[in-house]
């Protein structure tokens, strides 16, 4: 690895990132990172991805089915993707809160109160005689603490309007003399905590009336993610000049915003906005290190003005059968709309269920998923069986161009086919890909190129000027839940090129991720990815790509990747980590590269 160059700037990151550690260290919070449970009905899903063009990261679009008879609490969970319908969490130790409201049968059950008080005696026998009062199923009030005077007078408020209901509805005389003799005596003794319950509850619809008549919408939710992050490069050289890159501290971020919209219950429209100004490392022969290689996962796209918001996702899911959902995209990507990753590598891919998130775009998917940019298409899912998925989806991300070489069916596309088969158990699950893509000559994408990955080296992600490409991908990607504590991913893809009517070429990648959910924090995760990204690995020899006739990448090229993440309450996650790249773009006599990065993510 080459020698790091430390100076002033270096100080000041590494300061900044102790501070936050620091933060994390006397700031503990309780979350948990596991995978979302799920069934055949009320899955929580993965997030789906931001397109390219905005941050490059994922925002919760995803909806659950409901009944159509009242408005859903939260149109995140209406619409459930049929790749996330067999997907469970795994084992689990943790206890179940005891502060779920449920019906006690009886007063005895509510053991926080002592059974030998008079007002309790009397209770008990009006509930048990009259069948109502309300508690937590697991027998007590708010754990171990005694039950108080408001609470116990909740109790009598519940006992009071059923016998008023029995007295206004009844022809015969159903209640005691007796009875009324002990609610008239426990309505003098809890007459102030009556007062104030009853005082509570016209209060509260009062508010409600008020929010319901000035609320933005009914059928529209606003979702809302912002980051910031810091980074730097620690070691490194231009690949292209080969020169030192800068080693600067950057403070960037970004920002998305997302309207959900239901229209019966069982749909979701979805539109996205945001910007930001985080720059990648490099591209293809340009930026800081001249290569895609160790880019991180937040970047914004190199084709739109930094700190601008533009309109970056444009999406409607529907089911048309129960085990069947149709995603129709204006902007968006196949990979993403059909959820492929996230099923696979739950722990790196970013989610709102589990709050993952690998540093870079190679932690988060293999070469299968990563051709293609944002544009429109669609996308089918069907459920066979409990323990199998198969998706299809077609994209063209410059099919809003009507131009020559463009346009939905004559463009550039991407057409993606995935068999998914998931354990009894769930804890393990495994994916057979296939993707065809093409790209007409001298088109460009978000990405700054028109074919390849936009990860890798930069052979590659190149092309011959002038000629159209095509790719044949095929990719294998595995899951296995180990325990609680520990799961293990892996992947490894091929490629085939053909550069029309001058030659073929090949392209692999592999990676090896361990997750560790909770480490040394309740809700924390932990994440170490070691692997190859997309590399050229043969070229027919009268194909130039850049490097020369017949040349492919000479050298193997690993990515190294560790991070941390911790979560601050259920809304903040901060997550330090580091990406090194040996023999960045292929090539050995080029030195490591190694950044560093901190991520702090708020939802909302």
């Amino acid at each position: 690895m080459s020698n790091f160059r430390w100076n002033y700037r270096s100080i000041v990151f590494l300061l900044s990132l102790l501070d936050i550690l620091a933060i994390l260290v006397f700031y503990p919070a309780k979350s948990q990172a596991e995978l979302p449970k799920s069934d055949v009905s009320t899955t929580e899903v993965e997030e789906n991805k931001v397109p390219e063009a905005v941050v490059n990261q994922t925002v919760d679009t995803s909806i659950a089915p409901v009944t159509l008879k009242k408005a859903p609490n939260d149109l995140r969970e209406r619409v459930t993707p049929v790749s996330q319908l067999l997907q469970v969490a795994p084992p689990t130790n943790k206890k179940a809160p005891n502060n779920a409201a449920g019906q006690a049968t009886s007063v005895s059950q509510l053991s926080d109160i002592k059974p030998t008080d008079w007002a309790f005696q009397a209770l008990q026998s009006l509930v048990e005689r009259y069948g109502v009062i309300a508690g937590y199923t697991d027998g007590t009030f708010k754990g171990d603490r005694s039950l108080t005077r408001y609470e116990f007078a909740a109790g009598l408020n519940a006992a009071l309007d059923r016998l008023n209901e029995l007295i206004a509805t009844s022809t015969t005389d159903l209640v005691k003399r007796e009875d009324l003799d002990t609610i008239k005596k426990l309505q003098e003794q809890f007459s102030p905590e009556l007062a104030q319950l009853r005082g509570r509850v016209d209060s509260l619809e009062a508010r409600t009336a008020k929010l319901e008549a000035t609320q933005f919408t009914t059928t529209t939710k606003l979702i809302g993610r912002s980051q910031i992050v810091f980074g730097e490069l620690l070691a490194g050289n231009n690949v292209v000049s080969k020169r030192p890159a800068p080693h600067n501290v950057t403070l960037q971020g970004s920002t998305s915003l997302r309207l959900n919209t239901s229209f019966n219950g069982k749909d979701s429209l979805a539109i996205t906005i945001g910007g930001g100004n985080i720059e990648s490392l490099g591209q293809t022969r340009a930026g800081l290190l001249g290569t895609y290689e160790g880019r991180t996962a937040d970047n914004s796209s190199i084709t739109f003005v930094r700190n601008t918001l533009i309109l970056s996702g444009v999406r409607y899911r529907f089911l048309p059968y129960p085990n069947t959902q149709v995603n129709i995209y204006p902007l968006s990507d196949g990979a993403s709309e059909i959820g492929l990753s996230g099923p696979i590598n739950p722990y790196f891919e970013s989610s709102s269920a589990t709050g993952a998130n690998g540093i870079s775009r190679f932690s988060r998917r293999s070469l299968v998923y990563n051709y293609g940019d944002s544009g429109p298409g669609i996308a089918i899912l069907q459920g066979l069986g409990k323990q199998v998925q198969f998706g299809i989806a077609y994209s063209a991300p410059n099919g809003n161009n009507p131009t020559s070489n463009n346009g939905l069916l004559t463009g550039r596309y991407l057409a993606l086919a995935q068999l998914i088969y998931y354990s009894s158990n769930r804890n393990f699950r495994v994916a057979a890909t296939y993707v065809n893509t093409y790209s007409p000559p001298n088109t460009i994408g978000f990405s700054g190129t028109n074919f390849g990955p936009a990860v890798g080296s930069n052979l590659v992600n190149s092309t011959v000027r002038g000629v159209g490409t095509i790719g044949n991908l095929y990719g294998l990607q595995g899951f296995y839940q180990v325990n609680s504590k520990l799961a293990i991913n892996a992947w490894v893809s091929y490629a085939a090129h053909r550069y029309l009517g001058r030659g073929d070429g090949n392209a692999m990648d592999w990676a090896v991720g361990l997750a560790f959910p909770d480490l040394f924090s309740e809700g924390a995760l932990g994440g170490v990815l070691v692997g190859m990204e997309p590399k050229l690995t043969r070229l027919s020899q009268n194909v130039d790509l850049g490097a020369g006739a017949g040349q492919a990448d000479k050298d193997t090229s690993l990515h190294v990747e560790a991070f941390y993440q911790y979560k601050i309450g259920d809304n903040i996650e901060v997550t330090p980590g580091l990406i090194w790249i040996t023999a960045p773009d292929s090539d050995a006599n080029n030195p490591d590269s190694l950044f560093a990065w901190v991520r702090t993510v708020f939802r909302f």
